[in-house]
């Protein structure tokens, strides 16, 4: 064998070990094992915490398309956008050629996108340890070391958020409501969790599941002191039966949040520290 054939045969097993080096093994939220070759270069995401969470790694920039209601950061919003995440435009996806689809399981279309041969991974943070864990996977998927940074400092945001809420506010009794179903936002929720870290107490109890739907009637008997509400959904909220003599109501304790709050409060990602600061501010506002 002459010294160039070795020198080519050694250039391609080192060639394969870098391949084989660089290919990516996730298992996702449904237990699926989901293989990539290497690190994704064009991403597509349906859920904007997975957008925010991809951009905190700093891999904004492989991101191809989005779902309609990722908005944040800024670059993001100059990009595709799919619909919505849980029934978006399954052809404007294939269009994108990605190498990977980020999206959650309550996601219509994983299993039509997977017989078109793209690759899904299936990841829906719910909790704290969720959204942990998911930027954990995002880690491994976009090959990078991020994730125990960017918990670290949320993690820290919401402790400094829990410190800054006022003692006179650690007995209050809390609603949130998530949307105008009325969702509300249950203590096994992110949400929950925060609260229950800024010291108050959730009157959705966690055995009615993290965003359980909420007959009115039941705020009505819970009669909370502070309501967490977002603009949009806020409108005739006084009017409801019953809300009127609410005592959150009755003494002008409801924090009605602006759009741009209330996507931050209701993501599940790197903007948690962010959220705990609104909530906080709004209990100490009510507080006083």
């Amino acid at each position: 064998m002459t010294s160039f054939l070795r020198a080519l045969l050694a250039c391609g097993a080192w060639m394969a070990f870098c391949a084989a080096a660089h290919a990516v093994q996730v298992t996702d939220e449904r237990g699926v094992v989901v293989d990539l070759p290497q690190p994704p270069q064009r991403i597509v995401t349906l859920l904007p915490s997975l957008t925010e969470g991809v951009c905190e790694m700093g891999a904004c920039a492989q991101l191809v398309g989005v779902d309609r209601y990722s908005n944040s950061p800024a670059p993001v919003r100059a990009l595709p956008q799919v619909g919505g995440g849980l029934d978006p435009n399954v052809e404007a996806i294939v269009a994108l050629r990605p190498d990977v689809v980020l999206l959650a399981k309550s996601s219509r279309v994983t299993q039509r996108l997977e017989a078109l041969g793209l690759k899904v991974l299936v990841l829906e943070p719910k909790n704290h340890a969720d959204v942990q864990r998911v930027l954990a996977k995002l880690d491994e998927v976009l090959g990078t070391q991020e994730a125990p940074r960017v918990w670290r400092v949320i993690d820290a945001s919401v402790s400094a958020a829990a410190q800054s809420v006022p003692p006179s506010a650690r007995t209050m009794r809390v609603y949130f409501e998530v949307n105008n179903g009325p969702y509300a936002a249950g203590e096994s929720s992110f949400i929950g969790e925060t609260m229950t870290r800024l010291g108050v107490r959730n009157i959705v109890p966690a055995s009615l599941g993290p965003f359980p739907k909420i007959n009115p009637e039941y705020v009505v008997r819970a009669n909370p002191d502070v309501i967490m509400v977002g603009e949009r959904s806020a409108t005739g909220l006084e009017q409801r039966p019953g809300w009127a003599g609410i005592r959150a109501v009755r003494e002008g304790r409801v924090c009605r949040f602006t759009a741009a709050e209330s996507d931050v409060l209701v993501r599940p990602g790197p903007r948690m520290g962010e959220a705990a600061r609104l909530m906080a501010k709004c209990l100490a506002d009510k507080a006083s």
